[in-house]
């Protein structure tokens, strides 16, 4: 029988290899790209020093905060900023930039700016209604009795 299959197997692959496999064809030839062009460098430009200065004050939204910063020109930054926290209290943080990091020191400020305005109190638009305690007495109990089972001896 393994006879059988060895015949089989070579007139299978005498056949087989008679015939090549297909070569391929694209239907349209690959697009030529041109070289990409070179972009010009970004220019360097020089530091420039600049100072500037905002601030906020909305009383309908109690909105409140503030900033400054300057620059030297060398790339030295500092500078501080205020905003006024929900709980009336001002954080100010005052921070600089240079050739060691970014540094910030954060303050806050107890009190400062309080609202000028107060929720007035709650006041009901009718008086509860007045109900009389329940009357009831207590519940009478008969003290329990305690009875001792007998002992059994096994």
């Amino acid at each position: 029988m393994a006879a059988k299959m060895i015949i089989f197997a070579a007139c299978v692959a005498s056949a087989l290899a008679q015939y090549s496999a297909p070569t391929y064809k694209p239907a349209y030839s690959a697009p030529a790209y041109s070289a990409p062009k070179a972009y010009a460098p970004e220019p360097a430009y020089l530091p420039t020093p600049y100072n500037f200065e905002y601030s906020v004050n909305d009383p309908h939204t109690y909105d409140v905060h503030s900033q400054s910063e300057y620059s030297d020109g060398n790339g030295n930054v500092k500078g501080t900023y205020s905003l006024l926290e929900a709980d009336g209290s001002t954080r100010v943080v005052d921070y600089t930039a240079d050739s060691y990091g970014f540094n910030a020191e954060v303050k806050k400020i107890d009190g400062g700016y309080k609202a000028p305005y107060s929720a007035p109190a709650y006041k009901p638009a009718y008086s509860a209604p007045s109900y009389a305690a329940p009357a009831y007495s207590a519940p009478a109990y008969s003290a329990p009795a305690y009875k001792p089972a007998p002992y059994k001896a096994y």
